[in-house]
């Protein structure tokens, strides 16, 4: 029976963790001046000279962000000129090696293995055979998404979403960021919160 019910503790735990992996959660910053009375309407992806230089890979990023758009209740337009709204997105990975840190930090400085377990490289347990172990590079990710009026320019609605993890991630990734990013307009909120969604969606 025992044998049984430990069974069933461990599938359950199994499943949570599944579960786990289908749902990203990131830290999401919002900030609007949304009139209350404006609807979502037509949009135009618009590409700062930097994103202009990198139109195909730009264009990739336009096509993760068009699901949070299109949630958000915003169409785009089939003329750029016709657009109600403009909207700019841009994405930030930064790789965090973690080799070589101040080793008075435990979390990324080397250590090693002896027979009392993994410890810091300075400490109890130093000598020969000792194994060096360093923790793996950590990954920091954000997406933004800018919303301006297209005859005045003016900006409307500004959106953060950031997180981190053990890769560059992907476009399934970067799409469920956009989602987050988006999930609240166009209202504020306490900055930043967390916000989950699923991977995919």
């Amino acid at each position: 029976m025992r044998l049984s019910a430990l069974a069933l503790l461990s599938l359950l735990a199994a499943l949570s963790a599944c579960a786990g992996l289908n749902v990203i959660e990131s830290d999401v910053s919002t900030y609007s001046q949304w009139p209350a009375d404006r609807k979502p309407s037509t949009y135009a992806f618009e590409r700062l000279p930097s994103q202009q230089a990198r139109p195909q890979e730009q264009a990739q990023l336009e096509a993760t962000a068009r699901p949070a758009l299109a949630t958000a209740g915003f169409i785009e337009a089939a003329d750029p000129k016709d657009a109600d709204i403009t909207v700019q997105v841009g994405v930030r990975i930064s790789r965090a090696d973690r080799y070589y840190d101040d080793p008075f930090w435990w979390r990324g400085g080397p250590m090693f293995y002896s027979r009392w377990g993994p410890r810091p490289y300075w400490g109890p347990g130093w000598g020969p055979g000792a194994a060096f172990a360093y923790d793996s590079p950590r990954y920091d990710r954000e997406v933004a998404v800018l919303i301006r009026d297209r005859k005045s320019n003016q900006p409307l609605y500004e959106a953060r979403a950031s997180n981190d993890g053990l890769s560059a991630g992907g476009d399934q990734l970067t799409g469920a960021m956009f989602r987050a990013a988006m999930k609240d307009f166009p209202l504020n909120g306490i900055n930043p919160r967390r916000i989950s969604v699923p991977l995919s969606g």
